[in-house]
């Protein structure tokens, strides 16, 4: 064998060695991509998106499409060739695996808290888009969850709806801790409850629970706590389902109540235009920033999307990479969003909001 032939036979094992070694290698890294986007006015895996009974639905044309990130799981390492792969690719972002699943986070913490943030963002989005249509909607204040080993374990549970704390009548989650926090730790507290089993009856009766408070573990004073988190249940006039298999996060909030409020008004809130968008919503209407927003605005165009509502605080980071033919319309509020359409429906594009670099 010539020397050249040894050399080149030695470079060559030694570069499907490297290659071997790189493709088993993990890295501290994870992938995002454009997920599926999929419009709220329609149906999707074989169920409406958006399943109103009990008050009165309207056609609806066009789609407000809501938008998604697909990611590599918690427990997947990406090796070095995937990660040289993904920084090449311009659809796709490689970023620090904890940047998705900080402190350690396992795929159950993932997919548990996702679900949660999905549901509460369901809520919200049901609330703001009835109370920009005026229609009521009643809430109560509820036992959220019960801390194991708590002082309330076992004498309160998840669904009781507060009725009053020592006396004083509750109307907001905050007050629970505002009522409880007056005592000093190992304090009674006197909870009046109606239990989860009991509120659907039509005059449910009132318990009232004592409680021995506990204190806190916070650094310096100690509060004194009774080991719950108060949450709010809404009440709403009628039914609204939203159904979306395999999504989790709070990112699509805006998009569902835009698609509530589109049935439950005659006409078109696009004209028939294919709208897509992303953002959290609160019960106020007040539209925050998502993450992933450069890979949402891919997807919506790959998809046939011409206008993307964007959350005004993400728009500097969307507008630094346009798809081409896609037109970003920053909001900040569903009114916002609602006057957009307005503007999309009447062809009065140039007075849209631009996001802007």
């Amino acid at each position: 064998m010539s020397r050249r032939t040894a050399t080149l036979l030695a470079s060559t094992l030694t570069l499907i060695a490297l290659l071997c070694v790189a493709l088993v290698t993990p890295t501290p890294y994870a992938e995002m991509s454009p997920g599926p986007t999929v419009n709220t006015l329609g149906s999707y895996g074989g169920e409406k998106v958006i399943d109103i009974s009990g008050r009165t639905t309207y056609p609806t044309t066009g789609n407000l499409n809501m938008t998604t990130v697909r990611v590599t799981g918690a427990d997947y390492r990406m090796n070095l060739v995937e990660a040289v792969l993904g920084w090449a690719r311009h659809d796709d972002k490689v970023v620090e695996h904890d940047t998705i699943y900080p402190g350690g986070q396992t795929a159950e913490q993932a997919d548990q808290e996702n679900a949660e943030e999905f549901s509460q963002s369901q809520d919200s989005a049901k609330v703001a888009a009835l109370e920009e249509l005026k229609i009521p909607v009643q809430s109560r204040v509820i036992v959220a969850s019960v801390v194991k080993g708590g002082a309330a374990e076992g004498l309160l549970h998840a669904g009781d709806v507060i009725k009053a704390v020592d006396g004083h009548q509750v109307a907001a989650a905050d007050q629970v801790a505002t009522f409880v926090t007056k005592h000093s730790p190992g304090e009674k507290t006197v909870f009046t409850v109606v239990r989860a089993a009991d509120v659907k009856k039509k005059s449910p009766p009132t318990q009232q629970v004592t409680i021995t408070t506990r204190a806190s573990d916070d650094s310096g004073a100690k509060r004194a706590i009774v080991g719950i988190a108060a949450g709010v249940e809404h009440l709403f006039p009628f039914t609204i389902n939203i159904r979306l298999a395999d999504v989790g996060g709070p990112s699509a909030g805006m998009m569902f109540a835009l698609g509530i409020i589109d049935k439950l008004t005659p006409g078109s809130l696009t004209g028939g235009a294919f709208v897509a968008g992303t953002g959290t919503i609160d019960d106020k209407g007040d539209v925050g920033p998502i993450g992933g927003i450069s890979l949402k605005t891919i997807g919506a165009r790959d998809k046939g999307a011409k206008y993307f509502l964007t959350p005004a605080d993400n728009c500097e980071e969307a507008a630094k990479d346009v798809p081409g033919g896609l037109t970003l319309v920053k909001v900040k509020t569903l009114d916002d969003a609602m006057a957009a359409l307005k503007d999309i429906r009447s062809g009065a594009t140039s007075k849209l909001p631009s996001c802007k670099s």
